[in-house]
């Protein structure tokens, strides 16, 4: 609307009309004058209109740090927002892609209940795949026979393969984690979630210990005209996929009354990350779906770069991602 109040007033500028050829010197010099402060505001107008088109841009086409730094210098960092956009508050971003008001300071300070017991009880975490044919974009290093577009049933180029990193990162740090490497979306992919729900309640049965399910996929970026994008930076010399949380709610009518815990939780981690290594974490995403999260305290769904990186770009974002992650958890334990 901004742009469109501009353009408005430049078009009124323009349009104005010339003053009379019949007019007396007196109002020849009024019009004089008056033109030249139309074309003064005209010049004013233009400059404005160019440097809000820039940041427009900037906005559209950035990662997270330039949108971050680009707020600070409006000032107009807001702390609540609904509907398809971007919230943004004290070093945390969210798309917001629900009808829903999200105040990322309430939300921050109710925090999250999830707690673990010591891994030496049993499972702390499950990881899964809901959509474990997901793979990468093929190069020399990591060829694969696609079975889809992107997608492959060798779980040593599909996401599969990311989840075994994560897990490896978990275990390391002292986190005791169960990896189902299931083919939930295989053969049927419109059954996937249902699958992968009916193997979550089997492992919550079985382990009740696990009090956070992390549900890795990779994402899918591509244009209207076909182009294939890839969220990737350089981190220490190493080209880096970029992560992303998704948080479910219970915006398309289903129960989950605690999904704002989720958030608060996606929000430390991603804080974390960003902390540690500043651009790897793209916003948070708020869908309208609950992504079985709902099954328990701690369940989110992460988003390893997308299809158009490569399987190593992944690999390094999945292993910084674990990092920060655990770092989170571990703060956890017994609280």
């Amino acid at each position: 609307m901004m742009f469109n109040r501009f353009y408005n007033m430049e078009m009124m500028n323009t349009s104005a009309s010339a003053p009379s050829a019949n007019a007396d010197s007196s109002c020849a010099h009024t019009a004089r004058t008056s033109h030249t402060a139309n074309t003064a505001m005209i010049a004013i107008m233009d400059a404005i209109i160019m440097a809000s088109i820039i940041i427009f841009g900037l906005i559209m086409i950035l990662d997270l740090r330039a949108i971050a730094m680009i707020a600070a210098i409006t000032g107009n960092v807001g702390i609540s927002g609904g509907g398809t956009g971007y919230v943004n508050a004290q070093g945390i971003s969210l798309f917001n892609r629900t009808s829903k008001t999200v105040d990322l300071e309430a939300v921050a300070q109710s925090g999250s209940s999830l707690t673990f017991q010591p891994a030496e009880a049993g499972p702390q975490v499950l990881i899964v795949h809901t959509h474990a044919t997901e793979a990468y974009a093929q190069d020399s290093q990591n060829p694969y026979a696609e079975t889809g577009v992107a997608r492959t049933t060798d779980t040593n180029y599909n996401i599969i393969r990311v989840g075994d990193e994560i897990a490896r990162i978990f275990q390391e740090m002292g986190i005791a984690v169960i990896h189902d490497k299931t083919l939930h979306d295989s053969p049927s992919y419109n059954d996937a979630y249902d699958n992968a729900r009916t193997g979550i309640e089997g492992y919550l049965e079985q382990y009740p210990t696990i009090q956070m399910v992390l549900d890795i996929h990779r994402d899918a970026l591509v244009d209207s005209d076909g182009t294939v994008y890839k969220p990737v930076l350089q981190i220490d010399g190493v080209k880096t996929a970029q992560v992303m949380l998704l948080v479910g709610t219970d915006d398309a009518g289903a129960t989950f009354p605690d999904w704002t815990e989720h958030l608060a939780l996606a929000m430390e981690i991603q804080q974390e990350m960003n902390s540690l290594w500043p651009g790897l974490a793209r916003p948070i995403t708020l869908r309208t779906a609950r992504f079985n999260q709902q099954l328990t305290k701690g369940s989110l769904l992460v988003e390893v770069g997308s299809h158009g990186n490569t399987l190593e770009e992944a690999l390094a974002g999945a292993r910084l991602f674990a990092r920060s992650a655990a770092k989170v958890l571990l703060a956890r334990v017994g609280a």
